[in-house]
């Protein structure tokens, strides 16, 4: 399980999250929900270790991240999709696998783990040797999505997955998503503006406003009255 308490995180002076405490549990999607610069990105950051926040404490499965480097976070099983496809983009689909792969202090059969990737993403078999610049907007980000995963991390940080993509690609994956998130009760964290979407894909929802968290719940829950205050006031 996930725990974050009192997490802070400050640009100078501009203050991005405030005081943010909240869980995520293993086996369900947890969705982070707010608008454009409601601190989404930089609570995501503080979690893999990109920013450090100024107070705050944040717990992996009984172990505090707080000494604990992004290199080092990534591999004790932390993977964190940010926003923007970030991609080698001169590279071919198969080499960003093989470099995702021996990124980390890999374990397992790189074969194997490649297989599984093409058999969720066949375009990308289609497509393996070819540039990954070239790819469609939903292409990339299911390699993106590929290279988070292909190790099996248990805790998934996706930074708004669906942004710019077309409704079937939207499906397939967040398919992925919920089928990894099921599997060995991973926790996945996922960052939304949209909060219809986030809350058809959801179990559970944390919203975000001017860094402050303003409301929790399940989806159904969110979904009732209330959210579109939190949201959007």
């Amino acid at each position: 399980m996930l725990e974050l308490s009192n997490i802070s995180v400050s640009y100078g002076a501009i203050d991005a999250v405030k005081s943010v405490s909240l869980t995520a549990k293993p086996g369900v999607i947890t969705a982070l929900i707010g608008a454009n610069g409601a601190g989404k990105s930089s609570l995501l950051k503080s979690i893999s270790g990109l920013v450090a926040p100024e107070q705050g404490q944040v717990v992996l499965d009984g172990v505090d991240l707080a000494n604990i480097g992004p290199h080092e976070r990534s591999r004790m099983g932390i993977a964190h999709a940010l926003e923007g496809r970030r991609i080698f983009h001169q590279h071919t689909v198969e080499e960003n696998l093989i470099t995702a792969w021996y990124f980390r202090n890999p374990k397992g059969n790189f074969k194997s783990a490649k297989e599984l990737v093409y058999a969720s993403f066949p375009i990308l078999y289609e497509r393996r040797r070819t540039k990954a610049g070239t790819l469609s907007g939903g292409q990339q980000q299911m390699l993106i999505l590929s290279m988070a995963t292909l190790h099996e991390p248990k805790l998934v940080l996706l930074d708004e997955p669906s942004l710019g993509l077309a409704p079937i690609v939207i499906n397939q994956i967040y398919d992925f998503i919920r089928h990894y998130a099921a599997e060995e009760n991973r926790v996945v964290l996922v960052s939304e503006q949209m909060a219809s979407l986030a809350l058809k894909v959801a179990d559970f929802g944390h919203v975000l406003r001017q860094g402050e968290l303003v409301q929790s719940g399940t989806a159904e829950q969110l979904k009732g009255a209330g959210l579109t205050n939190a949201y959007l006031g």
